[in-house]
């Protein structure tokens, strides 16, 4: 296509549409691990299902974006079993109860996500870096 229409032009249209696709990626599995309360444990305290069900967030997307990141927003299931594809997992949280009683995330919540970095053992938190 960059022969056909040229480096340039070519670059300034799909650029941009690669920056906003990879923040917009790389935000989403941010706020699906980086939450609070989040479940973080060492080996000896793991448990399987908490750590799927618990430790990666319920994203409430509106429809639209849920249909758009392919229901990525019930990440939860996909990390309790990864064989589920994406166009079952409405029907999976749907039919369990177990599932919809997870940390739930709205996009207006997810904002405050943002600051969300480091794990603190002491306090068992996500917590962001202090500022003195």
């Amino acid at each position: 296509m960059s022969w056909l229409i040229g480096l340039r032009p070519f670059l300034l249209i799909h650029l941009p549409i690669m920056v906003i696709a990879s923040s917009a990626g790389v935000w989403l599995f941010y706020v699906q691990h980086h939450f609070e309360p989040a479940y973080w444990q060492r080996h000896g305290n793991w448990d399987y299902f908490d750590a799927g069900a618990e430790g990666s967030s319920y994203y409430a997307l509106p429809a639209w974006l849920d249909w758009f990141t392919a229901n990525i927003g019930l990440h939860h299931i996909h990390h309790l079993d990864s064989q589920i594809p994406n166009y079952h997992l409405r029907r999976c949280f749907n039919d369990n109860p177990t599932l919809q009683r997870v940390n739930r995330i709205t996009l207006w919540q997810s904002l405050s996500c943002a600051t969300l970095t480091l794990w603190d053992e002491e306090k068992a938190k996500m917590v962001g870096f202090s500022r003195k």
